[in-house]
This record gives structure tokens, sequence and C-alpha cells, in this order.
């Protein structure tokens, strides 16, 4: 599609939208959404319009700063007490029943 046009929806497009997302809906219901996808994609236009130019992308609306810790291992090598609540071990590891279908 090109930049210059607009797009629009049809009732075709709102029945098409309603049976992808299994919402079952009568042909007045769907009518009355056709402007109101309109409207949002004319939002959507607007938002186009907008210079961001020197903008940076964001991931948040808020500063966050990523808490990092040392990765150090503070209890390890205890394989017998994590695996003396095991139903059944088996070589070192959880035993669980074989499972065809």
């Amino acid at each position: 599609m090109l930049a210059d046009q607009a797009m629009s929806v049809d009732s075709k497009t709102v029945k098409k939208i309603a049976s992808l997302a299994r919402i079952a809906m009568s042909d007045d219901e769907i009518e009355a959404m056709v402007p109101e996808f309109n409207g949002i994609l004319g939002w959507v236009e607007q938002l186009g319009e907008v210079d961001v130019t020197g903008v940076e992308p964001m991931t948040a609306v808020i500063p966050n700063v990523l808490r990092l810790r040392d990765d150090v291992v503070t209890d390890g090598d205890i394989r017998d007490k994590v695996l003396a609540n095991a139903p059944a071990a088996e070589h070192g590891f959880f035993g669980v029943p074989k499972v065809i279908e």
C-alpha cells in the first residue's frame, strides 16, 4: 500500500477478523464495527505524521536499570539432598514414567 493512500476497513474485512478471532457477530454488529476500525486506523495514520527525528526508541516510559549480581553458586553439589524427595531416582536423575502415545 502506498503511503498516501488511506487504509479503510469494510464489512467483509470485519467478518474475516471476527472469523479469525472466533467471535460470532451479527450483521448489525459487523456494520457497527466498520467505523470503529476505520477510526482506529485514522489514529494510527496520525501517529505516522509525528516527527520523531532524533528520538531514540524506548522499551518503557520510565528509565529502567537492570540490577545485576555476580553469578556465583551458593549451595550446589547437593544432588543427594535434592533427589531424597524424588518418588523415583535413577542414576542421579529424577525417574519419570515412560509416556508413549
